[in-house]
């Protein structure tokens, strides 16, 4: 009996079958699915490492700011609704576009010469919910500060609410708001100033 017919046969069918898996995978890439609503586990772990990079480039105001400011599209935002003036105001954008954002956070024209308020803080951002939309995704994520409040104190400040799309670099931000710590709470738990 010659099993050398059947062989080549399981061969085929298993070289077809590993080639549907990868022209599959090409055709769903991240891309795809990203624009279809959907993200892979990819697409979430690199929005991630992008909010990660985020707070390395806000502490510490690396390449003159653009380290942060490169995590923006060419025309992303950066909106305060957290401070007093940006609350009443019902959000203020204080930075549009990657010049902006490198000075908002010390770099571009200012040379990270200057001393701003959260310096000597360390941004931490947990509990990031990363939700797809038919144009990339969407985030929210709870912002906590070393630092804040002094020497060794840990705090609170709000968090962020996030658009994401996925550019030729990759994911970068779109617009991010800084949001009060009650937010996202349910109106029976909300005060008016939201903190």
């Amino acid at each position: 009996m010659n099993r050398a017919p059947r062989v080549r046969l399981w061969l085929a069918v298993a070289a077809a079958v590993v080639a549907a898996f990868l022209i599959g995978r090409g055709e769903h890439g991240s891309s795809a699915e990203a624009q279809s609503g959907t993200l892979t586990a990819l697409d979430y772990q690199e929005i991630t490492q992008l909010i990660n990079r985020y707070a390395y480039g806000i502490d510490t105001c690396a390449n003159n700011g653009y380290d942060y400011a490169n995590v923006f599209t060419a025309d992303g935002t950066f909106t305060d609704n957290n401070s007093d003036g940006g609350f009443a105001a019902g959000g203020r954008v204080l930075a549009r576009g990657r010049d902006a954002l490198a000075t908002l956070v010390g770099g571009g024209e200012r040379g990270c010469k200057t001393k701003l308020v959260w310096t000597d803080w360390s941004h931490l951002m947990l509990n990031h919910e990363i939700t797809p939309t038919a144009e990339g995704a969407r985030g929210r994520v709870y912002l906590v500060q070393l630092g804040m409040t002094g020497p060794g104190t840990v705090a609170r400040h709000g968090g962020y609410e996030d658009v994401y799309v996925r550019t030729p670099e990759g994911w970068r931000i779109q617009s991010r708001m800084h949001v009060r710590d009650k937010a996202w709470h349910s109106e029976l738990l909300r005060t008016p100033d939201l903190n």
